[in-house]
């Protein structure tokens, strides 16, 4: 592998989440052919690593949504605007051991996400819709997963399932990732033992890259991104088509 040193392009904007305290991070994404993966994915692999957790190379990611019952998640998506957030269950191939609850969140453009840990059990609970018990957390996530549950109707929608190729470079946190076979299921109840999915995207690659301030010309390089019209690509809303 080889390891550049960087030249950098500078953020617009730089924001500090008000979680976390750490900087927000900016998120481009694009649609690319089975050709342009192809060619881009192999570039990436002379050049970056893979993230450790990935078993030879890629990974499995299991997401449901939720939103509220009038959809504000979904039509802030749709309608662009500026300041949004969604709430999403997480977990990795078929781990049931590590499952988190995340909000992700948009402010000017640039990303933030905070989670937590769930268990097994507090997941299913979840999902047969039983909710007092995070009352008695005390973790600031889930009181207000729990608030917006019973104040705006949040309620799970849809699971997204894809593999995930993923590559870090260590200048400014860069992560870039190769989405595939992106799909979904047909039962919210699927979600923790999740068997046939309806694909979502057909011959087609959501590419990402995320970065904390600055962006190496050599990812730029490496994705052709100076040639790239950033996009929308959302698989959230993606998936709300096949409800």
């Amino acid at each position: 592998m080889m390891m550049v040193a960087p030249t950098m392009q500078a953020a617009a904007i730089t924001m500090i989440n008000p979680q976390t305290k750490q900087p927000m991070r900016h998120e481009l994404k694009h649609q690319i052919s089975p050709l342009e993966d192809l060619v881009l994915s192999s570039n990436c692999r002379k050049v970056f690593t893979h993230d450790n957790h990935a078993k030879n190379g890629t990974y499995q990611v299991n997401s449901l949504y939720f939103d509220t019952f009038d959809d504000q998640a979904y039509q802030d998506k749709i309608a662009g605007v500026n300041v949004r957030e969604k709430f999403r269950i997480r977990y990795y191939d078929d781990d049931l051991s590590f499952i988190r609850l995340e909000k992700k969140f948009k402010r000017n453009g640039l990303c933030g996400k905070i989670s937590t840990r769930l268990s097994f059990g507090q997941t299913k609970d979840i999902l047969d819709s039983h909710y007092d018990w995070m009352v008695e957390t005390n973790d600031p996530l889930l009181l207000e997963f729990y608030a917006k549950i019973k104040g705006q109707g949040l309620h799970p929608v849809t699971v997204v399932v894809y593999q995930r190729e993923p590559f870090i470079y260590p200048y400014d946190n860069v992560r870039i990732t190769f989405d595939r076979h992106i799909s979904t299921t047909p039962s919210i109840q699927s979600f923790l033992s999740i068997g046939c999915t309806i694909p979502v995207l057909v011959e087609t690659t959501v590419l990402e890259v995320k970065y904390d301030r600055y962006l190496a010309d050599i990812v730029r390089q490496m994705v052709n991104l100076n040639d790239r019209r950033h996009g929308a690509t959302s698989k959230y809303t993606l998936s709300r088509y096949f409800e």
